[in-house]
């Protein structure tokens, strides 16, 4: 089985490591306490045999199973089932990548499956560890906990959203090409990101709702709130983003537009300038066409001053035809 860790905690320290799950079972009806067992993308058989020593929804289990889950909370009878969407930020690779985390919590028990490469439901546990005084009050703790983990981590993402779209801002105004591809890929990771990040109000006022009663504890209460805070200014700095985006893409537009009406202005000028000399160079080669026919009855072909007055012509017609363009601008 998948199992990362499996340990039954007694007064918030770690009391035994039982090898199966029923030994974790048989631990805890001698010993009491607390068991804590965290999974790592567990097949359907693996679910069902956790499910079946712990009384797991059959629906719970299946949604763990399948993962692609949005966050939410639910509650069947005396269990919770939690799902979060924890986020990493790859400097590499510039881009946000997101995770899944089941969490079940009963009376006794917390069952965690990770569906994610980050390794924060062991930090989360290590903490905990060391401090027995928050571990001791049941599984509300590890779910506040990982609540806090999980939103903490969006701290990092969020700079790195943040830095991204500056980086998008000195892109708009250096004629990059690329700038916009990149723009529509980053308003979908904000949209992602905003999607597991807008539920988690929602579940935190669930929790809140359940303090009378099921008695929370004063200092998990106000570690709860605390995550609440933080959310609030998640979700704040992740809708500016997505606003800030929508801008840079009308900005894009404008600016693709504007360069495009230049380059045409431009190319509109070059054609003017072309026809013009084109007329010019027209009007000579019209005299010297007409006066090239070599036809007998022709007027002034016998003239002394014919040669002259065709030279003078196609001169006079060129610089009138000059004067012209250049009056208007296109030369």
């Amino acid at each position: 089985m998948t199992i990362i860790d499996n340990a039954v905690y007694v007064n918030g320290v770690r009391h035994a490591e039982p090898e199966n799950l029923e030994q974790t079972f048989e631990t805890l009806a001698r010993h009491g306490g607390m068991a804590w067992i965290g999974l790592y993308r567990p097949t359907a058989e693996e679910m069902a045999a956790v499910a079946a020593e712990f009384g797991l929804h059959a629906l719970a289990v299946e949604d763990a199973v399948s993962a692609h889950q949005r966050p939410k909370l639910e509650r069947y009878d005396d269990n919770l089932f939690t799902v979060l969407r924890p986020a990493r930020y790859l400097d590499a690779d510039e881009t946000v990548e997101f995770g899944e985390l089941h969490v079940f919590t009963g009376r006794n028990f917390v069952v965690t499956v990770r569906h994610a490469e980050t390794a924060g439901v062991a930090t989360v546990r290590r903490r905990l560890e060391a401090r027995p005084d928050l571990l001791q009050h049941g599984p509300e703790a590890v779910l506040y906990a990982l609540l806090d983990r999980v939103v903490d981590d969006y701290a990092p993402v969020v700079a790195g959203l943040e830095n991204d779209i500056d980086e998008i801002e000195d892109q708009l105004f250096s004629g990059d090409s690329s700038v916009s591809r990149r723009i529509y890929e980053l308003a979908r990771e904000v949209i992602q990101f905003q999607r597991a990040i807008h539920p988690l109000p929602e579940i935190l006022d669930q929790l809140k709702r359940g303090f009378e009663k099921y008695q929370v504890e004063t200092d998990l209460r106000h570690s709860l709130r605390d995550v609440e805070d933080h959310v609030e200014r998640v979700i704040s700095r992740a809708d500016s983003f997505r606003d800030l985006l929508q801008n840079a893409l009308t900005l894009d537009g404008t600016l693709t537009a504007n360069r495009q009406n230049e380059a045409s202005a431009e190319q509109n000028e070059q054609v003017k300038k072309i026809s013009s000399w084109a007329a010019i160079l027209f009007a000579p080669s019209f005299v010297a066409g007409i006066y090239g026919m070599n036809f007998d009855n022709m007027p002034e072909l016998h003239w002394p001053f014919g040669y002259p007055y065709a030279l003078v012509l196609m001169v006079a017609a060129g610089a009138l035809m000059y004067g012209i363009f250049k009056k208007k601008g296109w030369i």
